[in-house]
């Protein structure tokens, strides 16, 4: 059976910033069939729930990857160590599984793809992918926004 990494928040487990989750009923479609990995990479990479809301400043996953970019805090503390960290053990989830796709949770400074907030906390949006999102696409993962969350 082919496998396919989920955010976890997206399966109804309650690990988002604001200790929620964000259940995604049409999800059951995209995965009907296949073996489900259910993962958070920010719990993974050690941050609490709850924990203080963190986007992205100065670019998206990809330039935090590259080093150009970090992850903050609304506080202003840099939590990029752990979004990196958690985006590693995604990918080695995923890999241990073998999953050729992913659906994860949309704008999120982890796993948001194709769009991100920009980092004012503002509710605004920029285009790009979170850390996690961007090292899967690196690594030959497809990675896909969840439908309707």
């Amino acid at each position: 059976m082919e496998a396919i990494l989920v955010s976890a928040c997206l399966r109804g487990v309650p690990c988002r910033f604001d200790g929620r989750h964000k259940l995604s009923p049409e999800l059951a479609d995209t995965v009907s069939g296949r073996r489900v990995v259910s993962f958070c990479p920010e719990v993974a990479g050690g941050l609490p729930t709850p924990r203080r809301p963190a986007e992205l400043v100065g670019g998206d996953g990809h330039d935090v990857l590259d080093g150009t970019a970090r992850v903050v805090e609304d506080t202003g503390r840099d939590v990029t160590e752990e979004f990196v960290a958690g985006a590693h053990r995604a990918l080695a989830a995923a890999r241990a599984a073998g999953c050729a796709e992913a659906v994860l949770m949309p704008r999120s400074p982890s796993c948001g793809r194709g769009a991100v907030h920009d980092g004012s906390f503002t509710g605004e949006l920029v285009a790009g992918d979170g850390v996690t999102a961007a090292l899967l696409e690196r690594n030959g993962i497809t990675v896909h926004p969840a439908p309707g969350a």
